[in-house]
């Protein structure tokens, strides 16, 4: 006879909270001192760029994996071992002489992102159906909460100490937390399974991004003859070409591409890449443009003034989490995808044409931060009830991934128009910012495309 799961009170879960709140904060930091990271290292905007994308590079492909690992190898076992690293990459990053050592803890902290599911695996499997819901809110409003308190704390922290302690601060919060949540937590037993993990599968998938990533970056810096961005283009579709046919063939693939093959799965993936694409260069952007030195076309913040500015897009974010899933059952996910593809394309073709206030930034920030919250959230609440009870996991899954990979491509590409646009004084000039608000623009009304693409014979 099996033996029940053990039951917990609110102590464990308050742990749980606390390393959620660690990480949300140790994920953020990031954002508001990326130009501030890209002068203490020598680095232009495109290398910037990889910094915060290579934790999400990481969170893509760890994401559909954690689960599995987590029944294999019990989760409270898997979760505390991902916190270890993400602990090893906190304090690399807070040590960092240079960009590779800083890129390196920046892919060991990424595997935060496979945390959150475990964590909602234990808070299910040890508290009875209806306590876990609230249970599951309450580590997610947390997560939230970090990450504007990351936002915020991140210029205060580097002015009075240095910037790497914006890294080894929460860092140093992760590492006292986890002992806690490993003494509250009871052990939970591996689940029997026989799927393999698909290792071979997260590794072509983080060399395809990666190499994308790096290709636009070399692109962009330096002047490759073309026989050289001829074969960074072969090497990326070399890459792709073969996670595919491994996927394809793989028993338990990290990434069911069988699942593609749906309507409701293809027009979702493709949508959701499409709004996440034109966000990820929102949000790189506007941190670089007020960081600029005051006087021409800039408005030169420090990393405290940008966590401000950035302040109530972080929180129109948080709210768009919560009003997209209640929009596509009034609505319905077309209407909503359709209202913040319009929204979103016309703020970026306004702010290409008008940022010389903050304030213009700020609004554009707020509109386009609650539009993709809440058009890529109704997907993936349409999604999760159009499938199969059995597929809700992998097809959350997969745009959870697709998410990713939308932002940190958006954000690479829009690193790599300012590093082309960069002048004799290393600064990029305000016209390669006017061509990324008006490239953002653009994408986001691929949306519009892609939903009339989409529409004949559609379930989304």
């Amino acid at each position: 006879m099996a033996v029940p799961p053990a039951r917990i009170g609110w102590l464990p879960i308050g742990a749980l909270g606390l390393l959620a709140l660690a990480l949300g904060t140790l994920q953020s930091v990031v954002e508001p001192a990326l130009p501030l990271l890209q002068r203490k290292l020598g680095v232009s905007p495109s290398e910037g760029a990889l910094v915060a994308n290579t934790l999400l590079v990481t969170g893509a492909v760890v994401t559909p994996v954690a689960g599995k690992l987590g029944d294999r190898y019990g989760g409270k076992r898997v979760l505390l071992a991902l916190m270890a690293l993400v602990s090893a990459g906190g304090l690399l990053a807070g040590l960092a002489p240079n960009l590779p050592v800083l890129l390196l803890g920046q892919v060991l902290q990424g595997v935060m992102v496979g945390a959150l599911p475990l964590s909602f695996i234990l808070v299910r499997t040890h508290l009875p159906a209806a306590q876990s819901q609230a249970a599951i809110g309450f580590v997610i409003a947390l997560f939230t909460g970090g990450g504007i308190a990351g936002t915020m704390l991140a210029g205060p922290v580097a002015d009075a100490l240095s910037w790497q302690w914006m890294f080894l601060l929460p860092t140093i919060a992760v590492v006292a937390t986890t002992p806690a949540v490993a003494r509250l937590l009871p052990h939970d037993p591996p689940a029997a399974s026989g799927e393999r993990i698909d290792w071979p599968g997260v590794a072509l998938l983080s060399g395809t991004l990666l190499a994308f990533m790096v290709g636009l970056v070399s692109v962009a810096r330096h002047s490759l003859p073309p026989y050289a961005i001829g074969a960074l283009a072969v090497l990326v579709v070399v890459l792709a070409t073969g996670w595919v046919a491994v996927e394809r063939r793989a028993v338990s693939p990290m990434v069911d591409l069988r699942m593609l093959a749906r309507p409701v799965m293809w027009q979702a993936c493709l949508l959701t890449f499409v709004i996440t694409s034109s966000l990820g260069m929102v949000v790189f952007l506007l941190p670089q443009l007020f960081a600029l030195p005051a006087g021409g076309y800039g408005f030169g913040a420090d990393t405290t003034g940008i966590g401000w500015y950035l302040l109530p897009g972080a929180i129109a974010g948080a709210v768009s989490d919560s009003v997209g899933g209640l929009a596509a059952r009034r609505f319905g996910p077309r209407a909503v995808v359709l209202a913040g593809a319009v929204v979103t394309a016309a703020t970026m073709t306004a702010l290409a044409a008008l940022h010389s206030s903050a304030w213009h930034l700020v609004l554009a920030k707020v509109l386009t931060a609650f539009a993709a919250g809440v058009g890529t959230t109704a997907l993936v609440a349409h999604t999760a009830a159009a499938v199969d009870p059995r597929d809700t996991g992998i097809a959350t899954g997969l745009l959870v991934v697709t998410r990713v990979i939308g932002v940190a491509l958006g954000a690479q590409i829009a690193g790599a128009i300012l590093d082309a646009g960069t002048g004799p004084a290393g600064l990029p000039a305000e016209s390669a910012f006017t061509t990324g608000f008006a490239v953002a623009g653009v994408v986001a009304a691929l949306s519009l495309l892609a939903v009339r693409i989409t529409k004949k014979g559609a379930r989304v």
